[in-house]
């Protein structure tokens, strides 16, 4: 069970406080949150990231509402605090409406909880900013008042879902896709039974570009059964049946669909078929009334991968910042 405190932020009206949870899990706010969480911030899926220290959550509560407007998970490491330690991103999600000083305010009162708990420095690993311009701008500007850094900046690609697929096409990308069609391939959602084989599909396609998949299969299956909403399998079949591309997507919340796993072998460069995988997806978002498609980086270990972008930016995709803040 979870330790609590509540403090008041240092502002007029006493409006604000700071709800501080602490303990071996995260738990859910004592106030219902004024918007609607991402998947990663959100207490059943951070309890399954690995981590044996303290768990700390930091919720900022509107008084008068009644309300959480704002939310931060932590990890505690020595001597460092890391949001997340082991998910796509961390960070802290506003609701609408709150001011450059509330904001500020807030990151400084859970950086003094920090500091005092031992933890001076912090990792932060931020969502993009279409998930959220707005906000990702309050929190930016706070971070730097702060003193906090820039540790890295990413370029993200997402395609929005009220504008035509392949309208945004590069003409190169819209004949390959026309190609996949006149050959009789098709989008497909495929049951969530088939991820062993899927996950074999994707590692094989993975290490034909010499890389390695992040997430064991245990994990994968572990993450289908409990969030059964959110994850997705979907592939281009050929006209014989057979894959010719995988994706896993994650709805991260009611508004975007992530495309995390793409792949498709080598052997199918010639019809490239992840265009179609990402019509499909296009597709899928719209008819569920979602705002974008996260298309992710095109980053890799060894630096910026242009292909990759450039890939990206051939079916239309619009870049946003990706950023780490550290002190």
């Amino acid at each position: 069970m979870s330790a609590a405190f509540v403090e008041p932020l240092p502002l007029p009206n006493d409006q604000y406080a700071v709800r501080v949870q602490a303990g071996p899990q995260h738990e859910a706010p004592a106030l219902p949150l004024a918007f609607e969480s991402f998947l990663y911030l959100r207490p059943a899926h951070l309890n399954l990231q690995r981590h044996a220290g303290e768990r700390l959550t930091f919720y900022l509560e509107d008084q008068a509402a009644g309300r959480t407007v704002a939310q931060l998970p932590v990890f505690s490491g020595t001597a460092t605090a890391y949001s997340p330690w082991q998910a796509p991103f961390g960070s802290v999600q506003l609701a609408a409406g709150l001011s450059a000083a509330v904001v500020r305010a807030f990151l400084a009162a859970v950086e003094a909880e920090l500091s005092a708990r031992g933890l001076p420095h912090a990792h932060i690993r931020s969502y993009p900013f279409a998930y959220d311009p707005a906000g990702s701008a309050l929190l930016t500007q706070a971070w730097q008042q702060l003193g906090y850094r820039v540790a890295q900046a990413e370029l993200n690609n997402h395609l929005p879902l009220n504008t035509d697929f392949e309208a945004r096409l590069h003409p190169s990308e819209r004949r390959r896709l026309h190609k996949c069609r006149r050959h009789g391939f098709r989008f497909e959602q495929e049951p969530p039974y088939l991820l062993p084989l899927a996950y074999e599909f994707l590692a094989r396609c993975r290490q034909e570009k010499g890389q390695q998949l992040s997430l064991e299969l245990a994990r994968l299956q572990e993450l289908f059964r409990l969030f059964p909403r959110e994850h997705f399998l979907f592939s281009v079949r050929d006209a014989a049946g057979d894959w010719a591309a995988l994706t896993v997507a994650i709805q991260v919340n009611s508004e975007v669909l992530y495309n995390f796993y793409p792949a498709s072998p080598l052997a199918y460069n010639a019809f490239s078929p992840v265009v179609l995988l990402n019509a499909g997806l296009h597709h899928f978002g719209q008819a569920n009334g979602m705002r974008l498609l996260d298309l992710g980086t095109s980053t890799l270990p060894t630096g910026l991968n242009q292909s990759l972008l450039q890939f990206k930016r051939h079916l239309g995709g619009v870049p946003s910042l990706r950023l780490i803040f550290e002190k």
